[in-house]
């Protein structure tokens, strides 16, 4: 796997279109942050976009979240890391065996991202995982699902920046972490639920920062990219 360049912060381009994608990427250097590409955009503009965002010299991180029986998983994952993604990640409560599949198939790749572990989404409260059966604090299923991630050999999960300091003490410092929920002071929080601003998510040992709509929805997103990357210094 090999790094196009040492940034955290991964913009996620929750666009509908590939004109609107590449308006902003088109202002955007590889030095300054990765790109992570979601469903909608995946699904609106395909494989075709993501080369074309790595041809331009950007990680990508492909967040498809793939749960399903492990051989389907598989069989995704090898197909990711055959586009030349940076990172790609599977939901933790997929399962042992449906993570280990996973992991099987990217190490038969010649190109072989970072496989990372989805845990409990930053949009859930305790409310929300309850009415599905986890009558639990999220960070105990967090903890859960990171332990098994790492059991299964990922590289890493996607948490809150709030469960990131108890799982570099419990897992390690060399799991990777990937904190969504990340909003610079003064912004709304949207969705998120569990939240931090950058440097906040950095102090506690977040490996990467996951930053939409407080860039891409900015007037100037640029400007707002370089404010954050200062923030964090």
């Amino acid at each position: 796997m090999t790094l196009v360049n040492e940034s955290k912060i991964i913009i996620a381009l929750d666009y509908k279109d590939e004109v609107s994608t590449m308006a902003l990427v088109e202002q955007l250097e590889p030095s300054l942050c990765k790109l992570k590409v979601g469903k909608e955009l995946f699904v609106r503009c395909g494989p075709s976009l993501v080369k074309k965002l790595i041809s331009k010299g950007f990680d990508v991180f492909l967040d498809l979240k793939f749960h399903d029986i492990p051989n389907t998983v598989a069989a995704a994952c090898q197909a990711a890391a055959d586009m030349g993604v940076w990172m790609v990640n599977v939901h933790a409560s997929g399962g042992r065996k449906m993570m280990q599949f996973a992991r099987e198939a990217i190490d038969q790749c010649e190109h072989q991202p970072l496989l990372i572990g989805v845990t409990i989404l930053t949009s859930l409260s305790r409310n929300d995982i309850a009415e599905v059966g986890l009558d639990i604090e999220p960070a105990q299923q967090v903890l859960r699902l990171a332990n098994l991630a790492n059991d299964s050999g990922l590289d890493g999960v996607v948490c809150s920046p709030q469960e990131v300091k108890t799982l570099k003490q419990q897992i390690g410092k060399d799991f990777c972490l990937v904190t969504p929920g990340v909003r610079p002071a003064g912004t709304a929080i949207g969705d998120q639920q569990r939240v931090m601003t950058p440097s906040e998510a950095l102090s506690q040992g977040s490996d990467y920062l996951v930053i939409g709509r407080p860039i891409t929805a900015d007037a100037n997103p640029v400007r707002a990219l370089k404010s954050i990357i200062a923030e964090c210094l």
